[in-house]
Order: C-alpha cells, then structure tokens, then sequence
C-alpha cells in the first residue's frame, strides 16, 4: 500500500539531535517510510492521500510502560478496549511491563515462561486500533535459572521484568539480570515504592547493582525514591531513565534538570505506566510532554523524541522516527478548536493537549479527521485521495 501525506506545516522527526526535517510531504510504501520531504510525482500513484492542511507530523508514541493481559482488558480497571483508545492518543507502539496483573498469575518458574510466551505470541498477530504492542515480559522470580532465560528466548521473548519477584532482597535480581542480557533480552526494573502487596521498594543503590537496561518510571510508581538517589543514578550508571504520567511530577522536572546537566538526554524516556491503580489514561504520554515542556522548560520537539525516537533506540524498534527506512507510524497533530494557540507544537509549549487529526500505522490510516479522545483540529485534516473501498474517517465524538 502506498500512503501519502501532504500540505505538512511542521515535521517532528524523533531525533532530539535533529528535531525537524524540511518539506511539506512524507511518502510510505507496505509499511515503511520511503521519503520525508517536498510532495512529488510519487502521490499520484498513492492509494491513499492525506492532506495536512498544515498540521504536525510527529513519529507515532512509543509508550514503553503498559500493564496488558491478554487481549485488549485491564482487569485492574475492569475496561475494555484501552489499548484501541490509546490509539486516538497518538500512541502507536505499547511495550509490555510484564504481564503482572493478569488474574492469578503464575509465579512458580514454568508459569512465569508460559505466561510470557503465550503473550508475546498473542499480541504478534493482535494488533489494537492498529497499534503494535511488544507483549511478553518474563517476570523475575526464585527458581528461574540461566538456561530457562535461554529456553524463552528461543521462543521469541526478549523482556524481562525485576520488581515484583518473591525475594528477600532487591540484590537477589543481580545475577538474572545478568542471565538475562546474556540471552539478549532489554531488562527493566521497577523502581522506586512498592507498588503491590509483596513486592519490595527499589532504590539507586540497588539499581546500580542490577545495571538493568531501564529503571522503570524513575518518578515514582507511584511513590519514588529519594531525592539524593536521582544524581546518583544519573552520574554512576548508564541506566536509561524512564518517567511515568501515573508517577510524582516534582521529581520528573528535577530529573529533567539533573540529565540537562549532565548532558544525557539519550537516557530519558516517557512512558506511561498505565493502566493501574492511576486509572485509564489514553492521552499520557501527551500530558506527560506538556508538563516537561510548560513547566520545566524543556524544548517540546525533544519531549516529543523522549516519548518516540529515544524509546526506540533503548529497545532497538524500527519505529519512533520519521527517517527512510522506518516503520510508517505517523500521528498528525493540531492546536485545538477554541484555543489560544495557532499550531499543536505551541499548543504543547503552553500546557495544552493537542488535538490528534490521525493515525497512521504500518502506513495504514486507522482514522482521519478527528479523535475521539480529543478536541477537534483547527485545520481540516481530510482523505484527498482514496482507491480504495474503505472509509478513513473514525470514530469521532
């Protein structure tokens, strides 16, 4: 399938290092992105065109924290559909926190490889409004050994989960963790309070010990670690930092500060760590890019590559950037109708939510025109050109 979209006011391309790309057009062929920049004979021959009428590109949210089951449920909210509805917040891409919540899980050592295996391959032929979710993340727990990280690697699980195993102490994840990255897998820790009954609270000192890929919603999830723990984390490891809506706001800007001076943005991530106890939250990782960008000060094009280009280079996707050769995942985004700024990027800086005009995953509209999730665009996103017999425009309010 051939996709265009064209009339481009401003392209965000993920890269925090090159945040805007020039042009006015972006040209997808099967689900990849071949060209970014000035609309050429190629649109013609598209199946689909979109015209912008000078709205923002983005690369589609990567939210790296989500609490999936099975399916498209959260049991924690007794809510169907979430992952679809996060799609009409611009998340394009969900990488599982590990499949703690699913009703009576597993904790021995077999059920905790079943448990991973089956979701990793559920959700490789599920895909929720269009989104791509990264299912499977194997939960650490007593018993499991070095050749059992290697057996659920074999079958495709490349995650994997400290913080809520059964041990007496945070140190006891060490050699797992070790396990695990031998058989390629991305580590992530919870860090932090504990968050459910029996799981211990997890610091920098414990972390460092660790040496995980990523410290899951560094904020706080919910409750965060002590503030003198943030510089150490910072300057004594090369952890990536991950911040959460659902976790504490001061100390997502005192870390913003801390990473500023130390010149490691690479290391940040938003994420959302949703659903939980925070509740649904389809426009996280939106809220989450206004509060760095109105309260901290930090400029919105690289909270917008912290939730996308800086997500996919820490977990090795394809997506997260707006490049030849990446994966055709596109949101269009406006200021609002009815409020005080012109264009979504200066809607972003002044604490508003934009408006997300479309969808586009695997070079495939999901919707045109109008989330459902919010206020309706300025500009009048449309469907210029469609040969085919499908209908584009969503589900609106």
């Amino acid at each position: 399938m051939r996709t265009a979209i064209v009339n481009l006011g401003t392209i965000v391309t993920g890269d925090w290092r090159e945040p805007f790309a020039n042009g006015d057009s972006i040209f997808m062929v099967d689900g990849k992105i071949v060209d970014v920049g000035m609309a050429s004979a190629n649109v013609m021959d598209c199946e689909v065109v979109i015209d912008a009428d000078g709205a923002t590109a983005i690369p589609g949210f990567i939210d790296s924290q989500i609490h999936n089951t099975f399916g498209d449920w959260t049991p924690r909210q007794k809510t169907v559909g979430f992952l679809e509805s996060y799609t009409h917040g611009g998340t394009t891409t969900a990488i599982s926190a590990s499949e703690v919540h699913v009703p009576g899980r597993p904790k021995d050592p077999q059920g905790v490889k079943a448990l991973a295996v089956a979701a990793k391959k559920c959700f490789d032929t599920l895909r929720p409004g269009g989104m791509r979710v990264h299912a499977g993340s194997i939960i650490l727990e007593p018993g499991l050994t070095e050749s059992d990280f290697a057996e659920v690697a074999q079958q495709g699980v490349w995650l994997a989960k400290a913080g809520f195993g059964a041990f007496k102490t945070p140190f006891d994840y060490v050699p797992m963790i070790a396990w695990a990255k031998q058989h390629g897998m991305v580590t992530t820790v919870h860090t932090g309070g504990s968050s459910i009954p029996g799981s211990s609270g997890i610091w920098a000192e414990h972390l460092i010990a660790m040496q995980p890929h990523v410290s899951f919603h560094v904020n706080g999830g919910p409750v965060a670690m002590p503030d003198e723990d943030f510089p150490k984390i910072v300057h004594e490891s090369q952890i990536a930092l991950q911040v959460c809506t659902a976790g504490n706001l001061r100390t997502t800007l005192m870390l913003w500060e801390i990473v500023k001076q130390a010149q490691q943005f690479d290391r940040f991530l938003i994420a959302t760590d949703t659903p939980t106890g925070s509740g649904i939250m389809p426009l996280g990782m939106m809220y989450t890019i206004t509060h760095l960008a109105s309260l901290g000060g930090m400029p919105v094009e690289w909270a917008i590559a912290a939730a996308t280009g800086n997500n996919a280079t820490v977990y090795g996707l394809n997506s997260g950037f707006l490049k030849p050769g990446r994966d055709a995942d596109v949101v269009l985004l406006d200021a609002c109708v009815g409020g005080s700024k012109k264009t979504a990027l200066d809607a972003l800086r002044n604490g508003d939510i934009a408006a997300v005009a479309a969808v586009i995953t695997d070079g495939v509209p999901r919707f045109v025109g109008r989330s459902r999730n919010t206020p309706a665009p300025n500009r009048r996103i449309r469907v210029a050109q469609c040969r085919l017999p499908m209908d584009f425009s969503g589900q609106a309010h």
